[in-house]
């Protein structure tokens, strides 16, 4: 994408190109300091590359930060969402206005594009179980679990044992979204 000051550049240089019939597209794009190939598209009525992008998206921004938010949120209640997921979240959003749906590869770009997720492989319970033994992460996850009972006001009658391997059976290697270290 250009730059806000090149995009200046080249305005002026199409007004130039509008108003002095004498003047090139080559000389215009030297006095200018712009790209010729960029100012001839551009005069031949070809949109900028900020105005295409804004037209083939298929969310809006705000809409876009909705699914980051549920996606940390999601991760920081310990289930992070899997790239289909995030693919089905965006087409649900996309059957609500009647739009078309996303791309095969609009999650992965989706989340490349969020500076705070980034994908994971998911490892097998028994690795992850070995790297939990540190006495620091031990500690980390149970004041995890008092903010969270005292977020939503969970008594300690309420809070059952539970096997956590149930949640994702039959899962070996599988990508998923989460928060940025």
């Amino acid at each position: 994408m250009e730059s806000p000051s090149n995009e200046r550049l080249m305005i002026l240089a199409l007004k130039a190109l509008k108003y002095d019939p004498k003047l090139s597209v080559r000389k215009a794009a030297q006095i200018y300091r712009v790209s010729r190939t960029t100012l001839t598209r551009r005069y031949k009525g070809k949109p900028s590359q900020a105005e295409t992008t804004v037209k083939s998206r298929k969310l809006s921004n705000l809409e876009e930060q909705t699914i980051v938010q549920r996606l940390l949120k999601l991760d920081s209640q310990g289930f992070p969402v899997r790239i289909s997921g995030v693919e089905d979240m965006a087409n649900l959003l996309c059957r609500e206005r009647d739009a078309s749906l996303v791309g095969k590869n609009w999650a992965k770009n989706f989340i490349r594009r969020q500076p705070e997720l980034q994908t994971q492989k998911t490892r097998s319970y028994d690795n992850q179980r070995a790297l939990c033994e540190d006495p620091e992460k031990i500690r980390d996850w149970f004041r995890l679990v008092a903010n969270f009972t005292a977020k939503f006001g969970i008594r300690v009658e309420d809070i059952y044992n539970f096997d956590e391997t149930g949640f994702l059976m039959g899962i070996l290697v599988e990508f998923v979204s989460t928060a940025s270290p």
